[in-house]
């Protein structure tokens, strides 16, 4: 069965996001054009950030809309996480809570795009 590979985000500038992301991420771009940037993650996942203004069929909906979700260790983690964000100047969706998961917030990227980090608890 075929495995999931690239997560692909519509965005309206690929380089400023490329540089968005390698600096958030600690993972440099592999790909930088005009109309698209990648990034690759540990594991073998790649970031696609593909131009909006390029993507055929044209993607249904206003900017953003998509989350992407990062796991760490513990409560902590996400807290540091959350304090790290807020001073880059990340936009805030969702301060830290605890959920019935465990403890996460949401910050957005330049395009709106939904950046959850998250811990789990076991039940």
């Amino acid at each position: 069965m075929p495995d999931i590979n690239y997560v692909l985000l519509y965005v309206d500038n690929p380089p400023a996001s490329a540089a968005f992301y390698a600096d958030l991420l600690g993972k440099p771009a592999i790909e930088v054009a005009p109309t698209f940037a990648l990034l690759a993650m540990d594991g073998g996942l790649m970031l696609g950030l593909w131009s909006k203004s390029g993507v055929e069929p044209k993607p249904v909906g206003g900017a953003g809309g998509s989350e992407i979700a990062i796991k760490v260790g513990d409560a902590d983690a996400v807290r540091a996480t959350y304090a790290d964000w807020v001073k880059r100047g990340l936009p805030i969706a969702q301060k830290p809570t605890d959920m019935d998961f465990g403890p996460t917030f949401v910050a957005l990227d330049p395009d709106g795009h939904r950046l959850r980090v998250f811990a789990t608890v076991a039940p």
